[in-house]
């Protein structure tokens, strides 16, 4: 059967979503139209096609013990020097943000890998670029915020031309069967997530 090359990720809403990807763009990015603007919950994975029926019904799962949380973006952050990117900053959410994708990379799925570095929620703006068009995007998104309730996540799928698209949503549930263990660190806004 193959395999296929997937993300997780939660989308950036409207308006949001479109005015950081054309920013994004306008900044030089080549990849800024084949990516939609996300924060990631689980990086590009190489999966064996016979198991995205499975995969599906892990994010279901994970979705299904998860509650609404409020995200919020403010201000700007680099990766440099050690990876060339520059990101707008998850300053309220980043908690569940990283709740959610331990439980999506859990050795109970099928979704199952290390990190190439420690997860850090963020939405990136500029990847791989020359350094001045970088300095640009940290500086003139500096100033930049926003803020929604984030109620899902999505399961998208990279196509040969390398753009992404979404194969499936997955909503929150409700149920407070996914609250944070003791001691993990948890946003006041969150804690039944």
């Amino acid at each position: 059967m193959g395999t296929v090359t997937l993300g997780v990720s939660i989308a950036v809403p409207e308006p949001y979503g479109s005015l950081l990807q054309e920013r994004r763009a306008g900044f030089g990015d080549p990849a800024a139209h084949g990516i939609p603007t996300h924060v990631t919950l689980l990086p590009p994975t190489e999966v064996d096609s016979s198991l995205l029926p499975a995969v599906e019904a892990h994010l279901a799962s994970v979705a299904a013990a998860g509650r609404p949380f409020t995200m919020r973006l403010s201000g700007t952050g680099t990766f440099r020097p050690l990876s060339p990117v520059v990101f707008v900053q998850v300053v309220e959410g980043g908690s569940a943000c990283t709740w959610l994708q331990k439980r999506v990379r859990d050795a109970s799925g099928p979704l199952v890998r290390e990190l190439q570095f420690p997860y850090h929620p963020h939405v990136t703006v500029a990847h791989g670029i020359s350094e001045e068009a970088m300095d640009r995007a940290y500086k003139e998104l500096s100033e930049y915020g926003a803020e929604w309730t984030c109620a899902s996540f999505a399961l998208y799928e990279q196509g040969a031309d390398a753009v992404w698209r979404k194969l499936s949503t997955f909503a929150f549930g409700g149920g407070i069967s996914g609250v944070p263990p003791q001691g993990a660190p948890v946003d006041d806004h969150v804690t039944t997530l």
